[in-house]
């Protein structure tokens, strides 16, 4: 017993632990769980770790567990990149390395190590440390095309001359400081030249117009000009390179619609798309370069995106009532087998009479009396039946497609359906007894298929096809079952507002049998008529509605410059004209040339007013504060009601989000549209909302790049509707919105009651 006693005691102990090693383990995974629900994966990453380690034979506990570790990573991964677009790049490699300590097989987190690594040390280390090849070097120290220094603004109060061209382009840049070459084969003409209130730039255009010269900057403050020929173009003009990578046109068929376009618009012919890169290399004049990148850029834009809900709603309702006696209708008299046989009555072979039979012969016709007959009346049946059925199916899937893409929802079964049937061998030497037959694949239950098309006028319009269906029953065809399938089907082209509330189509059916089984006559006479008849009633309603509404996501991002028109020269010659932009060159001047006189000498121009000063505290974000309107509600029970957020105060304003709570048992939400606050100048606003059992997540933002607005004005409109009476409360969480410089301005928070009557 003594040598026995430690065995029993570790088994006691082993039998006490294991079931609290397992418990343990169920409770770390039920709050990874909770953590990984709120979308802190970096505790549901530890919490599945612990649990993994005390059951790591567990599938689920694993399946946890390495799901949770990629969700932490990649979010120190998004994290880091967030940081080292604002520049903190120790803060970015310090997540970085901590995506990759969770994650070691991240290979995103490998790459952006590096690339956080060499950003540092490029700023940190001397050149000679990095040891570049010479390739690199050349690549490093090579310039882009030369471009002019910044020429004075200040307009020439007049220019008037009637000289050889090269005399006017050589005072042209003594009066902008700039060294003019001239091509050798340069045919100078003389031209009359009379301007004014135009600047240095504009005026050597104007110049080169008239002479029919061109001219291209050699160096910062050198030109060189020469006769505007086809030819010489080709020869003198710089050529750059560059490679353009497009972020939001990614099939063959957009890259290749893109090149189409730089080269029948601009004319660019060494061009070369690369759609396994997703890129487009174009080698051409700086200005068509730069033409190429403006055309791209109105081009290389995200596609719109919809979220549409689609609520399908089916109600059916049957009501029989079956009531009343129903008496018998019929009598049956059949003749019995005890008639008496008469004296020399014959018998069949096995001696039995004919009578026997239920027959009788003439000789027997006298012997027959009331007992030999039988009278067989059927019973009445009273029935007293009511059935009252309901049913109501709702169907609310969620749909998200982007601009011109098909999307489709499939829910429910795929059902065979014979489609033909052959027997192999026929003809043949054998017969193959064997009947091979060809099946297809139906689907049946709720098919949704969506085209949207997002309009600038935020309307969306869809090409949708919507199709309920069911196996109502089964039939026989050539010793097949085949189901026969009932289906609701529409097809629409339509076009809506964003938010508007759509049903598509609402189909009724209904049904009204009466039926009546009776005596006839008795079965008319009222309330008798419930003692020699059976009446039956049945009503069938059956509706089925189609509910659509859009919600705009993502909208096209159009700025000023796509929608802007630019000069691009004439139809042989395509370069960019650039206006005159303030605060750079020279100092201008102001001459007045005759023809015959020397060149006037520049003239500092007067320049331009300092700034004032900031005032104080200018430039900080102006606290606002969000509110209800109206404050106080009392709508009827079952009705809709709409109340607005409003924001008070606002400086510049540009991204509004906001938390709303409220009783889902009292309240229920049915749409959130914009307000008309961030919108009043006619910028484009992205809505987005999203409820969770209670809780409104919502944010209202301008398009980047465009000022705030300021004042007072409703950001969002909810409506609701009422579910039952009682008081509740709209409570609106204090948040922070962003003003156009993408800094944080507090918002206050408030609330509203609504005591529904």
């Amino acid at each position: 017993m003594r040598r026995a006693f430690p065995w029993l005691a570790f088994l006691l102990l082993l039998a006490v632990s294991l079931p609290a090693l397992a418990d343990k383990a169920k409770d770390f995974f039920q709050k990874g769980r909770a953590a990984e629900s709120s979308e802190k994966y970096e505790e549901a990453y530890d919490f599945y770790r612990q649990a993994h380690a005390l059951k790591p034979r567990d599938i689920q506990y694993r399946a946890a567990y390495e799901r949770a570790r990629f969700l932490a990573a990649a979010s120190h991964v998004h994290k880091g990149q967030l940081l080292r677009d604002a520049g903190k790049l120790q803060e970015a490699m310090a997540e970085f390395e901590k995506a990759l300590e969770i994650d070691p097989s991240s290979f995103i987190a490998k790459q952006e190590i590096n690339r956080t690594r060499d950003m540092i040390n490029a700023g940190a280390a001397p050149p000679a440390a990095r040891r570049p090849s010479e390739i690199t070097r050349s690549l490093a120290t090579a310039q882009g095309p030369a471009e002019l220094q910044p020429l004075s603004t200040a307009p020439i109060t007049a220019l008037n001359m009637n000289d050889d061209a090269k005399i006017i382009f050589q005072t042209l840049g003594q009066l902008a400081g700039i060294n003019v070459l001239f091509d050798p084969d340069y045919v100078s003409r003389r031209i009359p030249v009379k301007l004014a209130n135009v600047s240095i730039g504009e005026a050597l255009d104007i110049v080169s117009f008239q002479s029919r010269s061109f001219w291209r900057p050699v160096t910062s403050n050198t030109i060189f000009v020469s006769n505007d020929t086809q030819q010489k173009r080709r020869d003198l003009e710089q050529v750059v390179l560059k490679t353009f990578y497009l972020s939001n046109l990614v099939a063959p068929t957009e890259v290749q619609d893109v090149t189409n376009v730089l080269r029948t618009v601009l004319e660019i012919q060494k061009m070369q798309p690369l759609p396994s890169q997703n890129a487009i290399v174009v080698r051409d004049t700086p200005d068509k370069v730069a033409l190429a990148q403006k055309l791209i850029d109105d081009f290389d834009k995200a596609k719109p995106e919809v979220v549409i809900d689609v609520a399908v709603l089916q109600v059916r309702r049957d009501k029989l009532r079956d009531l009343g006696i129903k008496p018998p209708t019929s009598a049956t008299i059949a003749l019995q087998n005890n008639v008496p046989a008469s004296t020399g009555t014959t018998t069949t072979g096995g001696g039995q009479s004919a009578s026997a039979t239920n027959s009788i012969n003439l000789n027997q016709l006298a012997n027959i009396n009331a007992t030999n007959f039988q009278v067989t009346i059927p019973p009445a049946t009273a029935t007293a039946l009511l059935n009252d059925s309901n049913s109501r199916v709702i169907q609310n899937p969620q749909i998200r497609a982007t601009d011109g893409v098909k999307a489709s929802l499939k829910i429910g079964d795929r059902i065979p359906v014979a489609t033909g049937s052959f027997q192999p061998g026929i003809g043949g030497v054998g017969v193959n007894p064997l009947v091979n037959t060809q099946f297809q694949y139906i689907d049946v239950g709720v098919n949704i298929d969506i085209t949207p098309r997002v309009y600038a006028d935020r309307e969306v319009g869809m090409k949708l096809s919507l199709e309920i269906s069911s196996v109502t029953s089964q039939t026989n065809i050539g010793g097949v079952n085949q189901p026969i399938i009932g289906q609701r089907k529409i097809e629409h082209d339509i076009r809506l507002k964003e938010g508007e509330v759509n049903v598509l189509g609402g189909i009724l059916e209904q049904q009204d049998i009466r039926s009546v089984s009776g005596i006839p006559g008795l079965a008319q006479i009222p309330f008798f008529k419930y003692f020699f008849s059976d009446n039956s009633k049945e009503i069938i309603d059956n509706e089925i509605v189609f509910v659509l509404v859009p919600h705009i996501v993502r909208i096209q991002d159009i700025n000023d410059l796509n929608l802007r028109a630019l000069d691009v020269g004439t139809a042989n010659a395509v370069e960019l004209r650039h206006k005159a932009t303030p605060g750079g060159g020279a100092p201008a001047v102001t001459p007045a040339a005759q023809p015959g006189q020397p060149s006037p000498q520049p003239q500092p121009a007067t320049p331009p007013p300092a700034p004032p000063a900031p005032a104080r505290g200018e430039g900080a974000p102006v606290p606002a504060s969000l509110a209800f309107d109206p404050a106080t509600m009392a709508p009827a029970a079952n009705s809709t009601f709409t109340i607005n957020v409003v924001v008070r105060g606002a400086q510049d304003l540009s991204t509004v989000p906001a938390q709303l709570t409220f009783d889902p048992a009292k309240l229920q939400l049915l749409n959130v549209s914009q307000g008309s606050f961030l919108s009043r100048d006619g910028q484009v606003v992205v809505l987005t909302h999203r409820e969770d059992n209670g809780t409104i997540v919502m944010s209202a933002s301008r398009p980047p790049r465009t000022p705030g607005v300021s004042g007072d004005g409703p950001v969002f409109t909810l409506t609701f509707m009422a579910k039952e009476p009682g008081s509740t409360n709209l409570v609106l969480s204090r948040g922070a919105g962003r003003n156009s410089g993408d800094q944080p301005v507090p918002l206050s928070g408030a609330q509203a009651v609504v005591a529904v009557r």
